[in-house]
């Protein structure tokens, strides 16, 4: 995948796409992604999630809008219920406004997630400065140093 080719729209057999590793300093325990599309002229991109029970996002806020689609699995977002957040269950979806802070996002069980980004994810650590911002060609670079 390239931003060039991004630009004419995509196909993606994803089960011919091969899972990577998502990058470390981004989450805690066995997370992995597949990048399916990247768009610059919104700014955005869309991937899909394979996580490990234990696994979680470190804290990130969203500088845009999101979608997501549980295809499979349990997420606590933004803490679960208990914290004020959601737990979402598969099949299940939610659309997230921009500036939604993600002080805790975890996955109870083996889950897959299909994420839609509008926008960029600004990672934050317990202070509140920022340690990565994640935008669409920051996203490709990622995937593209993965493979």
């Amino acid at each position: 995948m390239s931003e060039a080719n991004s630009m004419k729209g995509d196909y993606v057999q994803m089960d011919e796409v091969g899972w990577a590793q998502f990058p470390a300093h981004l989450c805690k325990g066995d997370i992995k992604f597949k990048l399916l599309h990247v768009s610059p002229e919104r700014g955005g991109w869309t991937a899909i999630y394979s996580c490990k029970a234990g696994s979680s996002f470190l804290p990130h806020i969203h500088l845009g809008p999101s979608e997501y689609f549980l295809l499979k699995g349990r997420m606590q977002v933004r803490g679960g219920e208990a914290a004020g957040g959601a737990t979402a269950v598969a099949p299940g979806y939610a659309y997230e406004v921009c500036d939604v802070h993600h002080d805790h996002t975890e996955f109870d069980e083996d889950s897959e997630l299909l994420m839609i980004v509008y926008g960029a994810l600004n990672y934050v650590d317990d202070e509140g400065n920022t340690t990565a911002l994640i935008g669409p060609s920051q996203m490709l670079d990622l995937w593209n140093a993965s493979r």
